[in-house]
């Protein structure tokens, strides 16, 4: 019933609730990306999996720039990322416009975070039930260890929600990932600004 209902419910006063919260944050973050960013673009679109597997665009503040080495391929993460983008990202500031997509119903604000369309093929059965639920901003990996924690730990986390998927479950997510974020606790792998990819059996 919670799942099905209520889940929805708590999403959409969350969500409502930190828009108007974060609103001045919001505009002002939304300002400065337009005018450091070169190509003059704020936001960071990309297609994930949701629920089922079914691809939605997810959005981010985009931290990082389009540099790309002298054989045209793209730069690093640790290269990429401007000054800026480095202390939004650590204050988990760029998650912040995927507000919009728990609003519209692509996301909740807690469940298995959307990972690349790639991936879809790499799951075993077990990884891939992470999709029984919507994707969230924050979730049970992310207040475990976050882009801290390697894959393998990552999807038993993902899993182990799904599993036990409560409003009491949530609730809790949702207070460990506000103390979380206050502390920048989990945000990167050591000497990552992104976590690595997925490899399937492989943990990069």
């Amino acid at each position: 019933m919670y799942n099905q209902v209520g889940k929805r419910i708590l999403d959409l006063f969350v969500a409502l609730v930190l828009t108007i919260i974060f609103l001045p944050f919001f505009l002002v973050i939304w300002m400065v990306l337009t005018l450091i960013n070169k190509n003059g673009e704020a936001f960071f679109y990309q297609e994930r999996p949701g629920l089922n597997g079914e691809v939605f665009r997810i959005i981010k503040f985009k931290t990082m720039n389009d540099a790309f080495d002298t054989s045209g391929n793209s730069l690093p993460d640790s290269q990429r990322i401007t000054k800026f983008g480095r202390i939004v990202r650590k204050s988990s500031l760029d998650e912040l416009p995927q507000l919009i997509n728990v609003l519209v119903g692509d996301m909740s604000m807690v469940g298995p975070r959307p990972l690349l369309v790639e991936y879809l093929s790499l799951y075993d059965s077990v990884q891939n039930q992470r999709h029984l639920v919507k994707p969230g901003i924050t979730g049970w990996a992310q207040v475990n260890g976050r882009n801290a924690i390697d894959w393998s730990h990552k999807f038993e986390f993902d899993v182990w929600y799904v599993q036990h998927l409560s409003f009491v479950l949530d609730l809790k997510i949702l207070l460990i990932t506000c103390v979380n974020v206050l502390s920048g606790k989990g945000v990167t792998q050591q000497g990552h600004v992104t976590v690595g990819k997925f490899k399937g059996n492989q943990i990069a």
